[in-house]
């Protein structure tokens, strides 16, 4: 296990040393400030790097002829035809019309 100071794990990460700081102070970085000194581990820093390697992907299962599952979903809809009901206009402006009320008057009595 080989320990890094500031100046070291900032080439080994590729950062200027006043930017690893930032991002050690800030809890972003594995290290230690051991006495007045920034400490890293060479081993938690390469982990750290592999923290940012994307996730594989999956390719795409490609199937052919008999291999295809049918789709077995209730609500599955052919092409150019739709399951959809749409109220006729008249209902859809009745939900949509705004409930109006009588505005109160102003009376005073004497």
């Amino acid at each position: 296990m080989e320990t890094l100071n500031l100046e070291q794990a900032a080439q080994f990460l590729k950062l200027s040393p006043e930017e690893l700081r930032r991002r050690a102070k800030a809890g972003r970085v594995p290290a230690a400030k051991v006495g007045k000194c920034w400490c890293f581990i060479q081993d938690d820093l390469a982990e750290y790097v592999r923290s940012f390697y994307s996730a594989p992907r999956q390719a795409l299962r490609v199937t052919f002829g008999k291999e295809a599952t049918p789709c077995h979903s209730k609500s599955a809809v052919t092409r150019g035809t739709s399951t959809l009901s749409h109220p006729p206009a008249s209902a859809l402006d009745a939900l949509l019309a705004l409930p109006t009320k009588s505005k109160r008057r102003n009376c005073t009595t004497s």
